[in-house]
């Protein structure tokens, strides 16, 4: 059977050539969540499913002092991560690594258990155990930190031919809003002993939420 691993670079081995050109126009939200970041000076920074690093790049020139740290499921996605961030002189400040959002070691990875900054910029919804994934990224933020999420909202403010419309066109993408976001966020919070927060955006196309922990 094939792994997720090898799913998503099957899907992305030749969209990832063209995938921030043509995604900016609907992953909406990811610039408002990096923009809200408010990195301590010298503050560490991981981003879950990080791709082609386009987010990681933009945290880097908005939070000059970071130390960012990426990890993705696809070597293909890597690959165009590590020549994006090259050619935005971020070498030196971004480390970049494989691995599962559902289970791996920072500690290995990255020389470090958490950080001060977590965040998921629409990769739950490409994640089949999502709620894995979502438990794992509270594990890897540091005491005082905080975990970001954006992702497809459930469209309840759109009329319903288009949430059939888009999710169906999602679904060619291997792509599935994930109708219990909040309340998963919201218990994980509880079970991590953080703040939650979230807000739905663009009338529901988009959810924004994380938390604090304590």
């Amino acid at each position: 059977m094939m792994s997720h691993g090898q799913l998503m670079d099957g899907v992305y081995r030749y969209q990832r050539h063209i995938y921030d050109l043509t995604r900016k126009y609907y992953l909406l939200g990811r610039d408002g969540l990096i923009a809200d970041l408010d990195v301590p000076a010298g503050g560490t920074v991981l981003e879950i499913g990080c791709g082609t690093g386009r987010n990681l790049i933009a945290v880097g020139r908005a939070w000059p002092q970071a130390m960012l740290h990426g990890v993705d499921i696809s070597a293909a996605m890597l690959d165009t991560a590590r020549v994006a961030v090259a050619k935005a002189g971020m070498a030196g400040r971004v480390v970049l690594a494989q691995g599962d959002a559902c289970g791996f070691d920072p500690q290995a990875l990255f020389g470090q258990a958490g950080f001060d900054r977590v965040f998921i910029s629409y990769a739950l919804s490409m994640i089949p155990d999502w709620e894995q994934a979502l438990a794992q990224a509270a594990r890897c933020v540091a005491p005082g930190g905080r975990l970001e999420i954006v992702d497809f909202g459930q469209q309840d403010g759109w009329p319903a031919l288009w949430r059939r419309a888009l999710f169906g066109w999602l679904a060619r993408f291997h792509v599935a809003p994930r109708d219990g976001l909040n309340p998963a966020m919201t218990r994980v919070a509880q079970e991590s002993g953080g703040i939650a927060h979230s807000r739905t955006l663009y009338r529901g196309y988009a959810v924004r939420g994380g938390w604090v922990r304590g």
